[in-house]
């Protein structure tokens, strides 16, 4: 069952008495544990019939003993079982699961790992209940899921703030959510989220981030891509050596891909590099400004200082002074 089919269901009262909950993800299974924990009963239900038990602190029996108790004035009791990475043999839960007790809802949450499907009790919970397993998104997913986010909770952007916010704040989204909910207690719904509402909310400068270094390497504006640069390197904490390479390989690589395609119509090139067709016109004009040979020359110097900024090579160097470096080599090159 996909993650959205599982979230429509809980809105709609439709719930399972199994919830096994597995994966990377650790957003994804924390929002379906909070989703049920604030839909199934009310807080006047919960002080008989919702139990939180944590792996470390528990074991399988008594999560059994807990889950066969009846609700008390109440249609369902909860059992929300978290940290279930840390129980010891949850083989043992076996028993249960083939006879669950109907009126409780059991949610596991297994976070950072999964169980092996292919053993019985997986397949046990795949043919009886809910067995989610929460997948790491892509970093090229990220702004989509962003913008959808954003969206559901009534709210317009365009794909500049999504990939703004993507590119600053990483694929964890648990970040992401906590970053994006102080837009939502200053900006009334309905309103379309701009650059100017992520650098008062988010603190995100709109014109000196790693989105605004792509759009200058891209139009090789030497002077802007430079103070951009000087800027991060005076704030290098909060924007790592390590952060900025890998976001620019990409970049660099994109506009290599560019070069090899055949069909250069913007819907050729927003599917063979997997993003919004909002974006292709930018890159093209930004291939243009680079040749083939010229962007092979730069993803050397891109692995070359990627390895420099994670310490590959003796280097006394500052990441700062590294960064620099790099520009000025990416635009003289």
């Amino acid at each position: 069952m996909t993650y959205e089919k599982i979230i429509q269901d809980i809105q709609n009262r439709v719930f399972y008495p199994i919830y096994y909950l597995h994966g990377e993800e650790a957003f994804f299974i924390d929002h379906i544990c909070k989703m049920i924990d604030n839909t199934v009963l009310s807080e006047g239900e919960k002080d008989f019939n919702q139990t939180v038990l944590y792996g470390k602190d528990t074991d399988e029996q008594a999560i059994i003993n807990v889950a066969k108790r009846f609700p008390m004035m109440a249609s369902h009791q909860v059992v929300l079982v978290k940290e279930a990475q840390h129980l010891r043999n949850i083989d043992k839960l076996i028993p249960y699961i083939e006879n669950p007790q109907q009126s409780t809802i059991l949610v596991i949450c297994h976070k950072y790992g999964k169980i092996d499907g292919r053993k019985k009790i997986g397949q046990l919970l795949k043919k009886k209940h809910v067995l989610f397993e929460a997948k790491k998104l892509y970093d090229n997913k990220v702004p989509a899921w962003i913008s959808t986010y954003i969206q559901s909770k009534g709210y317009k952007l365009n794909p500049t703030v999504s990939m703004l916010l993507s590119e600053h704040l990483g694929s964890d989204l648990s970040k992401i959510t906590n970053e994006v909910e102080k837009l939502f207690i200053s900006v009334p719904k309905g309103t379309e989220i701009t650059v100017d509402h992520i650098e008062e909310n988010i603190g995100i400068s709109k014109d000196f981030n790693i989105f605004e270094l792509q759009r200058t390497l891209g139009s090789r504006q030497i002077l802007k891509a430079n103070q951009i640069i000087n800027y991060f390197a005076s704030d290098p904490k909060n924007h790592p050596m390590v952060m900025i390479t890998p976001i620019l390989f990409n970049y660099f690589s994109n506009l290599m891909t560019i070069h090899t395609l055949k069909d250069k119509s913007q819907r050729a090139v927003a599917s063979a590099l997997s993003i919004s067709p909002f974006f292709v016109n930018d890159l093209m004009s930004a291939a243009r400004n680079y040749s083939y040979d010229k962007l092979f020359r730069i993803i050397h110097i891109l692995r070359e200082y990627d390895a420099l900024g994670k310490g590959v090579g003796s280097t006394s160097t500052k990441h700062s002074d590294l960064m620099k470096e790099l520009i000025f080599k990416i635009l003289h090159t």
